[in-house]
């Protein structure tokens, strides 16, 4: 199957890229500049140049594909609405090309969509009031073509996609536990959070796009609820410092970014039961505990990666 990716040099996306090749599939890879086009060519992919606000250049990759994996997210969080339009705006790109076609259309959200304070499973609606509701419209999007003769489908991330080369959220603690000389929590720190392993990730892209049926929602989770306690400890232990409780504004103040203080402070637990029955999808890679202890979390070029993402944006 020839395979168009937008996202592919991404956090996530050379992971997938990697799978779809290494399963026999042909990729191209949308690629906004040199460095872009020469790491797909290094994934074993062909660069389609082109940016996601060029709508005609997604018209074209989808054209000549089998089938589209969307992984990208082009704005700023603190301008949803511009999130919002830019995404759906892609969606509905990518899928014209492919209605009336039956060819998979698999595009991306997260599980912070999801209803806060109980588990979440994949027939759960998406929470209007939840933190990543600017998700739920291109989820829409995206399934809506199911209706017009795509096998479309959504794929919402785990909120912590650990492995090599991560800059999410958990950088973020660690880069903040190292300034302080404490790894905090909220509360009681009793709130638990989503995880997958990248590889596992990818493999579940993968399987979507070989054989989710139309209209399907599914959870990228391989661990359905780890403690932000838990987080914390292990970065304390790591780094040999004290864990602390804060309240959310003392949050806000210690990692120096009021938007991953309110992240931080969710119980979002969250199901992939039906996923994995659907799909025979096994999570099977490392925990985002283990991975903590053996993965490159701690290195200063790590730490350096998540303060220039998370600090200057967002900082009072």
């Amino acid at each position: 199957m020839h395979v168009f990716v937008t996202g592919g040099t991404g956090q996530t996306g050379p992971a997938v890229v990697a799978e779809l090749v290494a399963a026999g599939h042909t990729v191209s890879g949308l690629a906004r500049s040199d460095t872009a086009a020469a790491r797909l060519e290094s994934l074993g992919a062909t660069p389609h140049r082109g940016s996601l606000d060029d709508l005609d250049s997604l018209r074209r990759g989808a054209e000549n594909a089998d089938g589209v994996v969307h992984l990208a997210l082009a704005g700023d969080f603190a301008d949803p609405d511009d999130l919002i339009r830019r995404d759906c705006a892609a969606i509905e790109a990518l899928g014209q090309p492919l209605a009336g076609s039956g060819k998979p259309f698999i595009s991306t959200s997260g599980t912070l969509v999801t209803r806060a304070g109980r588990v979440s499973t994949e027939q759960d609606a998406p929470d209007s009031g939840s933190v990543a509701a600017f998700r739920i419209p291109g989820e829409q999007a995206c399934l809506g073509f199911a209706d017009r003769g795509v096998r479309a489908s959504v794929v919402r991330l785990a909120a912590t996609v650990h492995g090599p080369g991560d800059y999410g959220f958990i950088p973020a603690l660690i880069a903040a536990a190292r300034r302080a000389g404490v790894s905090a929590y909220v509360g009681d720190g009793t709130n638990r959070w989503p995880a997958v392993h990248r590889f596992d990730a990818a493999r579940l892209f993968r399987l979507a796009l070989e054989k989710a049926p139309g209209g399907s929602v599914l959870h990228g989770t391989g661990e359905s609820a780890v403690t932000i306690k838990s987080i914390a400890g292990r970065i304390a232990q790591i780094l040999g410092i004290p864990t602390v409780s804060l309240t959310i504004e003392q949050a806000a103040e210690h990692l120096g970014n009021p938007f991953l203080a309110r992240f931080f402070s969710l119980d979002v637990p969250v199901s992939s039961e039906h996923t994995q029955a659907l799909l025979g999808w096994v999570p099977k890679h490392a925990t985002l505990l283990d991975d903590l202890e053996t993965g490159d979390y701690f290195t200063p070029e790590a730490t350096k990666r998540a303060e220039e993402i998370w600090l200057p944006r967002h900082r009072n």
